[in-house]
């Protein structure tokens, strides 16, 4: 059953033209009503009864969940075309984008993964002697409290909480499973008559808890401490902060479902091979510190990780892909967004990226207060503003938006999408990619005024990979382009080789990752297909000559898909039986360095073994004198003849 949308112009301030939206979406539209939330809330009230609406309003939402409650209704689903399309100041028609908003809600999305996280509510309290008993006293009777004192300690013994003292040396985990590990432990000892006594102190004690509450004002225990659930950090001066995280500490009891954020493949990961380094690419970007190595590839504890995006927008083989929603989901969105604003009529649409925090408030407060977004800029909210990389940047424009504009948050990991943006503007051969960095509505205001034009280009549908869809838009943006040279930290690329430095020793085809380079088993060649190298380096890193550097480019061509030779040399024929192994250069290097200077090769003819194949050298070996593989002469077989004789003897 099609879900209607249910349109209203809150209170006149809005043009909506439902024929129009309904002709553009293909969705039943009811009539524009006016106060959907107030006097008209009835007929709210019906169409929920009825099932299967969509309310075309975000700002009251609570109050039509409390409706659905309260005549045991479906919950309705609902879609903001107020604050991002009706409300504005152009004398342009908004009916396209409102129109894209739409069908974009419209999208399913798969349900995101999870597991279960439980909190008992065992909590370490850290702060200044007088605000620890203050605040310990205040959750004891929700949370099993344990304080971690500083100095001495001259106060009651009080029943409710645990009193320790020592050195905080480590601290590891999240919400429900931190790892505590404190040296000169000493426990409050409840016995005893006068001020309380303490146990001995104990160096490396080991402890856990479900949350930590730090209130010293130190340096953070983790890195990026927000992102860190479990951990609640407040500056001891500022009452307000310290009420919040206690607040905040006494709702973390019981059994919480934590998102599992990226996917992690690791038959794909070229972290390293054979003990030798390769792409470290998320492990130093990772701001929670989720990510560690463990060997060939990386792993990712789902416990730390808080879903920033960063590792996948910058994994060049795939391995690590953001999963809530995967993105195949967001490049749907992005082309739905654009068909459904040209089948509307719209023109040279512009696409905002923002997210669900600083930035869908900045667009709220600029809708309300301020001119409000253009009726040509399409705002599109995602969870991971740094995973937001170049592909789907590439994919944005490719779709048909005539310009991206990323709008930065506060905790976006800059450093990230900064690159991302820097290889999109490479492939795409213009500069309609921008990083908007502003804090005020005001500023959006001037940052959004620029000049667009319809895209020439043909529009495309980003289906696959992000590899894929990185190299199609390529295709689609710069059509005449061949090789498009790249920055630096791009995953796209050729690798190159010193012939003259070369040995074909192939040490780089047997550690690569992704089977971009390869050999022949017939001649002594290096092959290489240029659409499999992720550039990670290790070919470089293990090459024992040198002789190989990277170049960041990505080919447009279908040589791409071919393999090519990069080196290649006359292979030498054995002095036995003819056969062709090893390099001829090679060969004639080591005879001349080994030949009658080295004691195994000494004699001319054991120095010919250097130019045999391995079965003739294996042969001339065993039956070369003094072969050092060579057992005792083999007693001769007796027969009947010399039983015969024995007996004669006697």
């Amino acid at each position: 059953m099609e879900k209607t949308f249910l349109l209203c112009d809150c209170l006149g301030s809005q043009d909506i033209d439902a024929p129009a939206l309904s002709k553009a979406t293909g969705l039943p539209c009811s009539k524009v009503y006016s106060c959907l939330c107030t006097d008209q809330i009835g007929t709210a009230a019906e169409a929920m009864a009825a099932g299967n609406t969509v309310i075309a309003c975000q700002q009251e939402r609570p109050r039509f969940e409390e409706l659905a409650a309260e005549i045991n209704a479906e919950v309705p689903q609902f879609v903001d075309i107020r604050d991002r399309a009706g409300w504005h100041d152009d004398r342009g028609d908004a009916t396209p984008k409102m129109a894209a908003l739409m069908a974009e809600q419209q999208l399913a999305a798969p349900a995101p993964r999870v597991m279960d996280v439980v909190s008992e509510g065992t909590c370490l309290i850290m702060a200044p002697p007088a605000l620890a008993l203050e605040v310990a006293e205040m959750v004891a009777d929700t949370l099993a409290v344990t304080v971690l004192w500083q100095g001495d300690y001259d106060g009651a013994v009080d029943p409710r909480f645990d009193v320790v003292k020592g050195d905080l040396r480590k601290a590891s985990g999240a919400l429900g499973d931190f790892s505590l590990t404190f040296d000169q432990l000493q426990m409050l000892i409840p016995g005893g008559r006068g001020a309380p006594s303490f146990t001995a102190p104990r160096d490396g004690a080991k402890s856990q808890c479900d949350i930590i509450l730090d209130l010293t004002g130190n340096t953070s225990l983790f890195p990026a401490p927000h992102k860190r659930d479990g951990y609640l950090r407040a500056d001891p001066g500022s009452k307000p902060a310290v009420a919040e995280a206690v607040r905040e500490a006494m709702q973390m009891v019981g059994t919480f479902e934590k998102p599992l954020y990226v996917r992690l493949s690791e038959s794909l990961c070229a972290h390293s091979r054979a003990g030798q380094a390769a792409c470290s690419n998320c492990l130093d970007l990772c701001p929670t510190g989720a990510i560690t190595s463990a060997g060939e590839h990386v792993a990712i504890d789902p416990m730390i990780c808080a879903g920033c995006g960063s590792c996948s927008a910058v994994c060049p083989s795939g391995a690590i892909t953001y999963d809530a929603p995967p993105v195949d989901t967001l490049f749907r969105r992005l082309s739905t967004l654009a068909s459904t604003y040209r089948k509307a009529g719209g023109t040279a649409p512009r696409l905002l990226v923002h997210d669900d925090d600083h930035g869908a408030e900045m667009i709220r407060l600029y809708a309300r207060f301020g001119a409000g977004l253009p009726v040509d800029v399409i705002p599109l909210a995602v969870d991971a503003l740094a995973g937001f990389g170049h592909a789907e940047m590439l994919a944005a424009l490719g779709c048909g938006f005539a310009h991206v504009d990323v709008l930065l948050s506060p905790r976006t990991e800059r450093d990230v999408i900064e690159v991302q943006a820097e290889i999109a503007r490479a492939i795409s051969g213009s500069d309609t990619i921008r990083l908007i960095d502003v804090a005020d509505p005001d500023a959006l205001e001037t940052a959004l005024v620029t000049e667009t034009a319809q895209p020439a280009h043909d529009t495309l549908l980003p289906l696959g990979t992000r590899r894929q869809v990185a190299r199609l838009a390529g295709k689609t943006l710069q059509p005449e382009a061949k090789v498009i040279d790249l920055p630096d930290a791009a995953p796209y690329g050729a690798v190159l080789v010193d012939t003259d430095a070369c040995t074909l020793c192939l040490s780089c085809v047997s550690l690569c990752p992704s089977g971009a380079l390869g050999d022949n088993p017939d001649l002594p060649q290096l092959r290489f297909q240029e659409d499999a190298c992720l550039q990670c380096g290790l070919c470089a890193n293990v090459c024992p000559e040198d002789a190989i550097t990277l170049k960041p480019q990505l080919n447009l061509t279908a040589q791409a898909f071919t393999q090519v030779v990069l080196h290649e040399e006359e292979p030498f024929a054995c002095i036995e039986c003819g056969s062709l192994f090893g390099v001829k250069s090679t060969v004639e290097k080591i005879t001349e360095k080994l030949a009658g200077k080295h004691a195994m090769f000494a004699s001319s003819e054991a120095a010919k073994m250097i130019q045999m194949c391995d079965n003739c050298r294996i042969n001339a070996q065993y039956h070369a004198q003094n072969n050092p593989l060579a057992g005792k002469e083999r007693p001769r077989v007796r027969t009947s003849e010399d039983y015969f004789s024995k007996r004669k003897d006697h």
